[in-house]
């Protein structure tokens, strides 16, 4: 992942053990995403997917048929951002298409209209999409081989942490089946 002019930070939870909570958002959005029509793969990328004790955020790819309507996918990406900011983290969809062009990210307002604060290069020209591609882009290899896919078949391509194994792969291969 590759971030241009953005501001790290030292994440701060607000509860002692981030991870399950974060783990169990993923584990949600990854249901709501897979009854959306058009969404193809749904993965696992960035520190969740990592031993990272404190992860500052849950990252999913998503893998989408390129003119689906994202309001449902939308949707579902703003509950993944506010659990995790409930615990004051955060959550981001990143979205791709079937040919492994990185296409930005689900905006995280609800209405889509130009906002002087968006950094979007089209900001309001598809609905629910964040063509932020001066501040994130995602490498090739990453969209064609995420560290874990979860949707619509698991796929470790990493060892997972305990804690990924549990909370989110078993009870997503337990679905699958």
């Amino acid at each position: 992942m590759r971030h241009g002019r953005r501001r790290y930070y030292e994440p701060s939870p607000s509860v002692a053990e981030p991870r399950p909570v974060l783990l169990a958002a993923v584990r949600d959005f990854v249901r709501e995403a897979a009854g959306c029509a058009g969404v193809l793969r749904v993965a696992l990328i960035g520190s969740l997917a990592t031993n990272k004790a404190v992860p500052k955020d849950a990252d999913v790819l998503v893998t989408i048929d390129g003119k689906m309507d994202l309001t449902e996918l939308a949707r579902a990406g703003r509950r993944l951002k506010g659990q995790a900011q409930q615990i004051n983290l955060g959550g981001d969809v990143f979205l791709t298409d079937a040919a492994g062009r990185y296409l930005g990210r689900i905006c995280h307002y609800r209405e889509c209209h130009p906002r002087v604060l968006c950094r979007a290069r089209h900001c309001g020209l598809r609905d629910h999409l964040n063509d932020d591609l001066d501040v994130v882009t995602l490498s090739g290899g990453l969209i064609a081989a995420p560290p874990v896919e979860l949707w619509p078949d698991v796929i470790r391509r990493v060892p997972v942490p305990p804690d990924v194994e549990t909370i989110l792969l078993a009870e997503l291969e337990r679905r699958q089946t």
